[in-house]
């Protein structure tokens, strides 16, 4: 058993990037507290909502004798949730303390740079949030002007000191390795004034191309929009990620997961609870809950999952029941996601699978390193989890 961690999904923005390929959307301020009031009522209904919608807790979490869900961590996501009033954040935390046993050891809030503000900042840190993940994305403006980002460096320069005098003392920064436009050069000079700023947590993510996004519907088809013709290779952002790698490693960061690195004692409490498979509930338009069984997530619409919360129905689009195929499948993918590495006997003694012989091969090949009884991906192999999965699972 073990303690809950709860995320919070903001659908707004204040404009679409290029590249995202999320259910956000770009609405009046007008619709922001009927969201956040049924958010409210969603998290204090929960139990009925679930059970109305079949899902099973089990014993798989830790309560109190009075049976309440012990909730440790609390994510606010989005989309930018930095763009909602500081009081409409402050309700849905009430709203969880008044249903939860709450006891956070870590509150993180999604923010673009150009969204803070001193007094909004000091008003998060009395609502009970300590860190603040900053969508920083580049401090090329050239990229940032590309992506359809609105801020600019030196909102990244502003933004931090505000938070540092409002308390704030776990800050995450996010880089993309890809951007439009992005350069050997550009892309030095981005990790470098990264480094120079020392947030506590860092975050690399690879620009993914799809045709859930603008850009990247743009790139499939061969056009030129959104600077489709000024994308790096992938061989480029390869090279990209590695140079990352290096200068994180360099400055006293540790690589815990593939896309993320912290100082010690920063490791995001929040985002492990997702690469151990351990329980979190979402509440929100198109938020994802796991209970260590099933699966399940609300409509991606946030108007309709207003609707559906105030109707008393809920906002539950499907329930999931995890198989053990699917269960291995999720042990493997995001156990060699970190660092850590995967605990090899005691996988193949819960889901009673010989996997020696294909781990051996692998080994032999350079693509993953063993140490006891723990097995991770090698060091330079980071990119490629994906294939060695699959030898994995053949």
């Amino acid at each position: 058993m073990g303690k809950v961690g709860v995320y919070i999904q903001v659908p707004f923005c204040q404009t679409k990037c290029t590249y995202c390929n999320f259910h956000t959307g770009v609405v009046s301020a007008g619709r922001f507290a009927p969201y956040a009031e049924a958010v409210c009522r969603e998290i204090r209904e929960y139990a009925a909502l679930l059970r109305a919608a079949g899902v099973e807790w089990g014993e798989v979490v830790e309560r109190t004798a009075a049976g309440d869900i012990v909730v440790d961590s609390v994510y606010l996501g989005g989309g930018t949730p930095s763009l909602l009033e500081p009081a409409l954040l402050a309700d849905m935390l009430r709203a969880l303390r008044e249903t939860f046993t709450c006891g956070w050891e870590e509150v993180t809030l999604e923010a673009d740079p150009e969204t803070i503000e001193a007094e909004k900042a000091a008003q998060w840190v009395a609502a009970g949030i300590n860190r603040i993940s900053l969508g920083t994305q580049s401090f090329v403006d050239e990229e940032l002007k590309a992506a359809g980002r609105l801020h600019r460096h030196e909102d990244i320069y502003r933004a931090v000191p505000i938070l540092r005098d409002a308390g704030i003392r776990n800050i995450s920064f996010d880089l993309i390795a890809g951007l439009p436009k992005q350069t050997r050069e550009s892309w030095r000079r981005s990790l470098d004034e990264l480094v120079a700023m020392s947030p506590e947590h860092v975050s690399v993510y690879m620009m993914e191309i799809d045709e859930g996004s603008r850009l990247g519907l743009e790139v499939l088809r061969g056009g030129t929009r959104y600077s489709a013709r000024d994308l790096p290779s992938e061989d480029t952002m390869a090279e990209f990620y590695e140079t990352a790698q290096a200068a994180l490693k360099a400055t006293g960061y540790e690589q815990y997961e593939i896309s993320n690195w912290a100082k010690p004692g920063f490791a995001s409490r929040h985002n492990l609870k997702y690469w151990r498979r351990e329980a979190y509930l979402g509440f929100g338009a198109g938020a994802h809950s796991f209970s260590g069984a099933q699966r399940w997530a609300n409509v991606h619409d946030a108007a309709a999952y207003v609707v559906a919360i105030n109707a008393g129905r809920g906002a539950v689009e499907g329930v999931e029941r995890v198989t053990r195929e699917q269960a291995l499948e999720e042990e493997l993918f995001l156990g060699l996601r970190q660092l850590g590495g995967i605990d090899l006997p005691r996988i193949q003694r819960e889901y009673s699978v010989d996997l020696e012989e294909k781990v051996g091969r692998l080994a032999a090949a350079g693509m993953i390193e063993r140490e006891g009884e723990l097995v991770r991906l090698a060091a330079g192999k980071l990119s490629v989890s994906n294939e060695v999965i699959v030898e994995l699972l053949r």
